[in-house]
């Protein structure tokens, strides 16, 4: 049960005034949520910036192009002529002689009449701008009178906005968000909370959302970095009460004689690169052990991930038991599928596939075998943890992680068997910080070579304004036999986007190349997207226009050509992982980034990076530099949850005391039933790490 004290952070943003059923779809949009948000994802929206308006000149003194606060007298009221579509004017001036004009565009007149009363005193703060020589402002920020003055903030927070959401209603939206804040019962240790001068919970959203000074809403602050150590602390901790749980029992040891590892690496068209063998040694030797094994392996597309997998899986079958592989998608499913299948059948492996789509006969055939033992390795989706899923025994569970399996669910896939030992695989390279931030102490392998006979993929940045030369290259790549992807972001045209749209891209490019065109997007049904797939890997079509479906588990290596159009809106990793989808057969690929001009500071690094590099470690260093950690990994490619509060790049140096005080609180209070142990309940729920809590309660 969550803490009642924090229900009201719970609680819908519509008990929030003025935040009804339209605007509530527009705070979707801005906080990233599928269903209604709460209050809570409100104060954690922090801000980006500040609007000083402490500059009090004269109108004399004012400086073009600057944010001002002038007291001013209203004049005269110039209502544009009914049907006309001029501004509405106020003019306005002080005791300088300068004048000041208001600018309203469609306003209603009796709110401008009320808002500046003819003769009265008034506060206007905005931009001063001159046009035509005069001193003007349009659509002031502010009108208040002497009273409204004394209240209104000098220093004002900016927010990340979304279309149709305007920053005075967020601004009084976060105001009431924070009001419904209590007071916490402090879980941080006593003498760090002093080292540190951290002020309470509380203290610190407020000191951030209402900022006293320009700085106060950097993450460098005092305030910030109370809230970003609140966070990482919830995460090491959560991270190692599930630690805790896995390993809890001791392991089985898994002895294999090698026989089968051997058969598999004789099978094998090329020989396992230095990495490989290293990773398979150290997955072997955890296994070995009788302490439950909880490894990472990450390497980058193409590294031969899967193959580390199938040794990891042949050294349990050794020993007489079963291991498991699950996937996120049925296309990841199958893709491991068919890698794995020919070298396991050369080495005597019996493997089979379970995903949701097998029903039946067949699917009770498998289940039977499975419970017999008749089954060496079963791969499949999340159907492997459904209830009627029973081993003989299973001693190895390998989770793709590539989008994310709950906690609950990979527990479930271990509770399979007797003191299931756990491999994680990740395509996604990922800097040393960010694998202790996700998987605390869990052991980790880095599979850093390519295999032997990958040839580099020669990538180059070309403007949009050269789209139809693109369209030549692509003509004469067809011809020569070679199969091309051209990726865009969106699935169709919107009103609001003059991004390339995969149905209309796909519509200009049949126009052109008729019959070998083809197209894949999310928003198909999964056997119409298996159907093209599968016609582009035959080789019936050529030319295949897809949205980042095509980002992972996809396997063709006769492509050799990937056009990405408007590349300056994808994150870096998910570039390197888009390219990934070539470079896979023994022709020279090239990778042409399509971009339209001029490109911002970040965006012109990104590309940058991306033409000198392949190294997905070095891409993702260069990611968590340019863009901070809520990013590099993409929650849709990793499933790896970004931060809301805490910034990698600048609390980094925070996870090393978060890991060491969550071990600490864990030693001296496993069930956290102390003080502070249920003051830091409150904190994982907090922060959406109550799956810890659960596996609390299961003991």
């Amino acid at each position: 049960m969550r803490p009642s004290l924090l229900n009201p952070l719970f609680a819908a943003i519509t008990v929030l005034q003025g935040v009804g059923p339209k605007v509530e779809r527009l705070y979707r949009r801005l906080l990233g949520r599928d269903d209604v948000p709460r209050v809570l994802d409100l104060v954690f929206h922090l801000p980006v910036g500040t609007v000083d308006r402490r500059a009090r000149p004269k109108l004399s003194e004012v400086v073009p192009d600057s944010i001002v606060t002038v007291e001013v007298r209203v004049d005269e009221h110039r209502p544009p002529s009914k049907h006309s579509r001029a501004p509405y004017r106020v003019i306005t001036s002080d005791d300088t002689g300068q004048t000041l004009t208001l600018t309203f565009f469609n306003p209603r007149p009796d709110y401008i009449e009320k808002l500046l009363p003819v003769g009265e005193i008034r506060y206007v703060s905005g931009t001063a701008t001159t046009y035509d020589g005069m001193l003007q402002m349009t659509h002031p920020d502010r009108v208040v009178d002497a009273a409204g003055l004394a209240t209104m903030p000098l220093i004002e927070p900016t927010y990340p906005l979304t279309e149709g959401l305007t920053a005075n209603p967020l601004r009084k939206a976060v105001g009431q968000a924070l009001s419904h804040v209590p007071a916490l019962p402090e879980w941080q240790d006593e003498a760090w909370v002093a080292q540190n001068r951290y002020p309470p919970f509380a203290d610190a959203l407020r000191a951030v959302h209402h900022p006293a000074e320009p700085g106060d809403v950097l993450p460098t602050t005092t305030a910030w970095s109370r809230l970003a150590y609140d966070e990482l602390l919830a995460g090491q901790l959560a991270l190692a009460l599930v630690r805790a749980h896995m390993r809890r029992p001791a392991g089985r040891a898994s002895t294999g004689d090698g026989k089968l590892r051997a058969r598999i690496i004789e099978a094998l068209p090329y020989t396992l690169t230095p990495s490989q063998t290293r990773a398979v040694a150290d997955i072997v030797a955890d296994l070995e052990k009788p302490v439950r094994m909880l490894r990472l392996v990450q390497g980058d597309v193409g590294s031969g991930k899967t193959v580390v997998a199938l040794m990891a899986a042949a050294a349990v079958i050794e020993a007489g038991r079963q291991a498991a592989l699950m996937a996120p998608t049925e296309i990841l499913a199958r893709q491991h599928l068919k890698t794995i299948a020919p070298f396991a059948e050369q080495a005597g492996l019996k493997v089979a596939i379970l995903t949701g789509r097998d029903r039946g006969r067949e699917r009770a055939d498998i289940l039977q075998r499975l419970a017999d033992g008749d089954i060496d390795l079963l791969v499949g989706t999340h159907a492997l943890f459904q209830d009627e899923v029973v081993f003989k025994s299973l001693a190895l569970a390998i989770v793709d992680e590539q989008h994310r399996f709950g906690v609950h669910q990979r527990l479930a896939l271990a509770r399979k068997g007797e003191a299931v030992d756990v491999l994680v695989l990740t395509a996604t390279p990922i800097p040393r910080t960010l694998v202790l931030t996700y998987f605390g102490d869990m052991d980790s392998s880095e599979l850093r070579e390519k295999p032997a006979g990958r040839l580099p993929i020669d990538t180059r940045t070309v403007a949009l304004s050269r789209l139809d030369e693109m369209v030549d290259a692509v003509g004469r790549a067809i011809d020569e036999g070679q199969r091309v992807y051209w990726v865009c972001p969106l699935v169709e045209e919107s009103e609001n986007s003059d991004l390339a749209a995969a149905q209309d891209r796909f519509v200009h490019l049949q126009e052109r190349f008729g019959a070998a065109v083809d197209l894949v997007h999310g928003q198909m049904k999964g056997a119409d997207k298996d159907r093209a797939m599968a016609r582009f890997a035959a080789g019936e079509t050529r030319l295949l226009v897809a949205t980042t479906v095509i980002e992972v588990g996809v396997d063709v290596p006769e492509a050799s050509v990937m056009v990405i159009e408007h590349a300056e809106r994808f994150g870096l990793s998910q570039l390197h992982q888009l390219r990934g989808r070539i470079g896979r057969g023994t022709a020279k690929s090239i990778c042409l980034l399509l971009y339209r001009a001029p490109l911002g500071e970040t965006a012109k690094a990104r590309l940058a990076i991306m033409r000198d590099t392949e190294d997905g470690f070095r891409i993702a260093e260069e990611d968590l530099r340019l863009r901070g950690e809520g990013d590099v990994l993409g929650t849709r490619q990793s499933g790896m949850p970004g931060f809301r509060v805490a910034r990698i790049e600048t609390h980094g140096a925070l996870l090393d005391a978060a890991r060491d005080d969550a071990a600490l609180i864990l030693a001296k209070d496993p069930k956290l039933a102390s003080e502070r142990g249920e003051a830091l309940r409150h904190l994982l729920y907090l922060f959406e790490r109550d799956e810890a809590i659960r596996l609390l309660q299961a003991g």
